[in-house]
């Protein structure tokens, strides 16, 4: 009886499903949302290196289901203190960095002359009144004191190495850093890139290593970036923003800016980078 009883009920249970599928429920509602109207904002990305012509891209933002197709900007003015007070216009001249192969808008006249602690700033603004403002000071120089490298023990095929830097950190000061590992050359994307501060290792010798993922005679350019906080909270939040971008169990993330006014960042290069084979 109790076994008749269980089959009807899973045999119900079972016809009400198929009748659920053959019938064509739709249980899915399409919902539309109004996404608010927001201003588009100035988007700045600047980096000072020292003994180089400084360049800036001027952008905007879009909305966020536009498509994002780049704007040119003709009607922008970009000025740029120097740690002396004097202020050098940049000139518009759109062109792309041969070496980098990334498209810049604005282009300043002279190489940059900065030492560590020197402090500039950024202008950046348009005919429809939008304002940029940036202050960036150039970070000490942190040298790579060593850079080794061990293969493992498979076959030719498989046989890789991994990769080992060490620097030596500053005491008594909150440090920040960026590494990142080309192949062949730094126009093309790094395979290695992250960034780290010394909370934990304050005045140590730092060691970062990588996986092993390097072949016989791979010829890596390894660069080591100390910069400064602001600039390190922006490749975090950046990070943090792709990482979230369409995964519906992510917290949304902004990016922090270094800049006011709008969007980007303005910051000054001090890095080391050295050359090895590995072999």
């Amino acid at each position: 009886m109790t076994y008749t009883l269980l089959k009807s009920l899973r045999c119900g249970a079972v016809a009400g499903l198929l009748c659920l599928i053959f019938t064509g429920c739709n249980l899915q509602k399409d919902i539309d949302v109004e996404l608010p109207a927001v201003p588009s904002q100035l988007v700045v990305e600047c980096y000072l290196e020292p003994g180089q012509v400084p360049r800036l891209t001027v952008s905007e933002t879009v909305p966020y289901l536009s498509s994002p197709t780049p704007t040119l900007l003709t009607d922008v003015s970009v000025v740029l203190t120097l740690p002396s007070g004097q202020k050098e216009a940049f000139r518009f001249t759109p062109g792309l960095d041969t070496l980098t192969q990334k498209f810049f808008t604005h282009k300043g006249k002279n190489p940059l002359v900065a030492k560590p602690g020197d402090t500039f700033k950024l202008d950046v603004q348009d005919t429809q009144g939008r304002h940029v403002t940036g202050t960036a000071t150039m970070p000490a120089l942190v040298p790579i004191d060593s850079i080794r490298w061990k293969f493992n023990d498979k076959s030719t095929e498989e046989r890789r190495a991994y990769l080992l830097v060490k620097f030596q950190d500053p005491a008594a000061t909150a440090d920040f850093y960026r590494l990142q590992i080309h192949k062949d050359s730094i126009s093309k994307d790094p395979n290695r890139d992250f960034e780290l501060d010394d909370r934990l290792t304050n005045g140590q010798l730092m060691t970062l290593g990588t996986s092993y993922r390097y072949s016989t005679n791979d010829t890596l350019l390894v660069t080591l970036y100390h910069i400064d906080q602001p600039y390190y909270r922006f490749l975090q939040s950046v990070n943090d923003a792709q990482n979230a971008n369409g995964n519906p169990f992510a917290q949304p993330a902004a990016v922090r800016s270094t800049v006011e006014g709008g969007v980007g960042v303005f910051t000054i290069l001090s890095y080391n980078r050295k050359q090895v084979i590995v072999r």
